[in-house]
């Protein structure tokens, strides 16, 4: 049976001398190493994980698999896996060789235990350096796409996206909870491609676009004459979905005999096709998404109560674009210059008048609307923007939060921050294109919290002059 290798063991030490290896055994466990003796190397490559924090000692003269074709096999796994060579005299010319080939070290027959436990806590140090530097690489990696996929420096973007780092690598279902058109299937889909899942299926259903008639169908499956119309086997969702993620969307739109099936699905990990018998096990991750208050909705007894509780366990709150102020102005540019290269277009800039009229909408439609508008604008179009209709004693419009100064200072690092965006050489080209004296944006900037750098990559110095 093929398994792997688990984290504790340090050394795993391969050698057909039995004396050899019970000796070398005894001395790496005497200096606190977790040690597995093995007398062969026959699949020994297979079961290392990329991760495995150990280092790899070796006989080279061995039947069967020998060092030299065992450092092969696991650098073609992992070429970044510390192995040490055990030679006899004669067989110097050919460590040489390997060490070549990438080997970290080779020990020449007979030599002190305190050579091998030199060596190999130097390799186990060399390890721990590697997978962290591989952590590192990934974590920026996963940084870099979610900051291309939510493009946002809005404090709440922040928050979500140190959110979404924190539950993408776990096995936990997740429940999205935001408005029509805050990207919820955006948010779904980095759960999914930051997770171990990323190489499985991401398969996406809106629930609310069902009809009552073939929900379960769709999403359980079902077997040929499970109901009139059914001559064959149909795969569902969530068993298509195995081994990977399934986003379900507009939960709540779900009748209350889907909920209980569901409920089953989340607590046992199976799923049994319509007309069918055989339970079928499922590795699968939920991540369910929905723009209501589902505790409202279980109160109200729309929503199971107790698949609500089994949902939020863990939820991410997408922010609605009004209180992303300050990404509303670089998100727009964003989709825009994405549209011009699109369509082959030359990018077009923002007017002042057109900034402001951005950042007064109060964007019902969210990203999804933000996004269309910079589709038309990067098409040529007016910049034409969807208002609400006039408000009545019972229609107000909801307040910004904040008072009149909070608001208008948020409006004007709004506009700093969209302008930062932008391509500057110097601070006398930013502070022209705000309209502003530079003295004058040193300050704001210093009490924004914001800062510019200049082509040069740091702050350009300034004499303090207007």
């Amino acid at each position: 049976m093929t398994f792997l290798i688990d984290s504790p063991t340090q050394v795993i030490l391969v050698d057909d001398d039995p004396h050899l290896r019970q000796a070398l055994s005894q001395t790496l466990d005497l200096a606190g190493l977790k040690v597995m003796a093995l007398s062969d190397a026959q699949g020994l490559a297979e079961r290392i994980g990329e991760d495995w924090p150990g280092v790899v000692v070796s006989d080279i003269r061995m039947p069967g698999i020998d060092g030299l074709q065992l450092l092969e096999q696991l650098h073609g796994r992992d070429p970044e896996l510390p192995v040490l060579l055990i030679t006899g005299h004669g067989d110097v010319p050919l460590a040489v060789q390997a060490m070549r080939a990438g080997a970290y070290d080779f020990l020449e027959k007979p030599f002190a235990s305190d050579a091998l436990l030199d060596s190999v806590r130097r390799a186990l140090a060399l390890r721990r350096l590697v997978l962290d530097n591989r952590s590192l690489r990934l974590a920026l990696s996963d940084r870099q796409q979610l900051a291309t996929r939510l493009v946002g420096q809005s404090p709440s973007m922040l928050r979500l996206h140190e959110q979404i780092g924190a539950l993408a690598g776990t096995r936990a279902d997740v429940l999205i909870l935001g408005e029509t058109g805050a990207g919820k299937e955006v948010v779904a889909r980095a759960l999914h491609d930051l997770s171990s899942r990323r190489d499985g299926p991401f398969v996406a259903i809106n629930a609310g676009a069902l009809a009552e008639s073939v929900v379960e169908s769709e999403l359980f499956g079902h077997e040929p004459g499970a109901f009139t119309g059914a001559q064959k086997r149909r795969i569902g969702k969530f068993e298509f979905a195995n081994g990977g993620t399934l986003f379900l969307d507009e939960i709540e739109s779900m009748s209350l005999d889907v909920q209980v099936k569901l409920l089953r699905l989340l607590q046992e990990r199976v799923v049994e096709r319509l007309g069918g018998n055989q339970l079928i096990p499922l590795d699968i991750r939920i991540v369910a998404a929905t723009k209501e208050d589902l505790r409202q909705a279980a109160d109200q007894g729309r929503f199971r109560a107790d698949l609500y509780y089994r949902l939020n366990v863990a939820s991410l709150r997408i922010p609605a674009l009004r209180e992303r102020g300050d990404d509303i102005l670089v998100l727009f540019q964003h989709f825009a210059d994405a549209a011009s290269q699109r369509h082959g277009l030359p990018p077009h800039s923002l007017q002042p008048a057109q900034r402001a009229l951005l950042l007064r909408h109060d964007w019902p439609g969210n990203v999804r609307e933000l996004q269309n508008a910079a589709e038309r604008f990067a098409l040529g179009l007016e910049l034409a923007l969807d208002t609400p209709p006039p408000a009545t004693s019972a229609t107000a419009p909801v307040a910004r939060s904040g008072s009149l100064s909070e608001q208008v200072e948020q409006f004007e690092r709004s506009l700093i921050a969209a302008e930062l965006s932008q391509p500057h050489s110097s601070m006398r080209s930013l502070a022209e294109a705000l309209g502003m004296p530079r003295k004058t944006l040193h300050d704001k900037l210093r009490k924004h919290g914001l800062s510019f750098e200049g082509s040069s990559g740091h702050d350009e110095h300034e004499d303090g002059r207007g």
